[in-house]
């Protein structure tokens, strides 16, 4: 077999019985490229990036959703309950499952306020997901700066960073959060927008903090077997600043690992987000799917259609971005396909 036929094998293009070696279609083609390739004719990465694709464009279209079919998510300044869908007890007097299927209210409405719960689904989602992919974003950006300075740094400085990331990673993700819920509401509760604003930042601060950490870890040991490659050390001989070592030369051959962690941790954060929401130690303003979820807990038997559908929802979301994300790191990494 020839040198280029065994890097084909080594990009893990097998050929198949009979037919001749894609070396034609890899000539010339970066690693990126070729991962994206992998996606493309994988059915679960497709399936799954069409489903979150719809997620996505639903979270974003929210309002225009809403508005065009006059469905409301919050009561507004001055307007009391629209008690006139709802009976006696509090639950709703139209839309399935107790009644039957209108165009109105297709998912039902919300006992005790008769919101719509299909406009309270699009703007918990559509908040959700903004926590998550901020979260995800900002944890990031500090995990590999975090772990690039680590991993290139020795003695002192590697001590007190990877003791600073052992620290958090031991630190109770719960514990943390339970102890800075009631400061929060004590500190800002006097007004609702600027409460609201105050757990939407200390939400997402929690996220970032406790989860930076593994990215960190992982960025650090990359770092580790890449500081002392020929290009980094020559690199150094010509004397270019750390810092252009760090960014410009390291960081791009650790895009793969970075992709596949952002797709692994997006639907951590989304998880956090509603289990935190869920326990009342998220937000308490506004709209999620884990305040929905915590709002319909003892509606389980009478209505379970208000809590059944944002918790399926949140299923659907959380499996499609563990299965995509489990596409990514096998088309960045052929070694790992199942």
């Amino acid at each position: 077999m020839t040198s280029l036929n065994t890097e084909v094998m080594e990009e893990g293009f097998e050929p198949e019985p009979g037919k001749s070696e894609p070396v034609k279609e890899l000539a010339g083609r970066s690693p990126t490229r070729i991962a994206m390739g992998r996606l493309a004719h994988d059915k679960v990465a497709v399936v799954c990036g069409t489903i979150l694709f719809v997620m996505v464009a639903l979270a974003l279209l929210a309002p225009v959703i809403s508005n065009a079919f006059g469905l409301y998510h919050k009561i507004g300044p001055g307007q009391a309950a629209l008690t006139d869908l709802l009976e006696f007890d509090g639950l709703p007097r139209v839309g399935p499952p107790l009644h039957p299927f209108t165009w109105d209210h297709p998912l039902g409405i919300e006992p005790g306020t008769g919101l719509d719960n299909l406009s309270l689904l699009l703007y918990g989602l559509r908040t959700s997901l903004f926590i998550a992919v901020l979260a995800t974003v900002i944890s990031t950006i500090v995990g590999v700066t975090f772990g690039l300075i680590a991993g290139y740094a020795t003695g002192a400085v590697d001590a007190v960073m990877s003791f600073v990331i052992d620290f958090l990673l031991s630190f109770p993700f719960i514990l943390g959060a339970l102890a800075l819920a009631p400061i929060i509401t004590t500190r800002f509760g006097a007004n609702s927008s600027t409460l609201g604003r105050a757990e939407f930042l200390t939400l997402v601060g929690v996220l970032v903090l406790f989860g930076w950490m593994g990215l960190a870890r992982l960025i650090r040991g990359q770092v580790f077997s890449l500081r002392e490659r020929e290009f980094v050390l020559a690199a150094r001989v010509i004397g270019v600043p750390t810092r252009q070592i760090l960014f410009k030369e390291l960081l791009p051959n650790l895009v793969a690992p970075i992709v596949v962690a952002i797709s692994l941790a997006l639907p951590g954060f989304v998880a956090a987000e509603a289990g935190l929401s869920f326990l009342g130690i998220g937000l308490s303003e506004g709209t999620s799917l884990g305040k929905t979820i915590n709002a319909a807990d003892g509606y389980y038997d009478k209505y379970p259609l208000y809590l059944w559908v944002p918790v399926g929802t949140i299923m659907v979301l959380v499996i499609a971005l563990n299965l995509l994300g489990d596409s990514v790191r096998d088309a960045f990494d052929p070694k790992t396909r199942r």
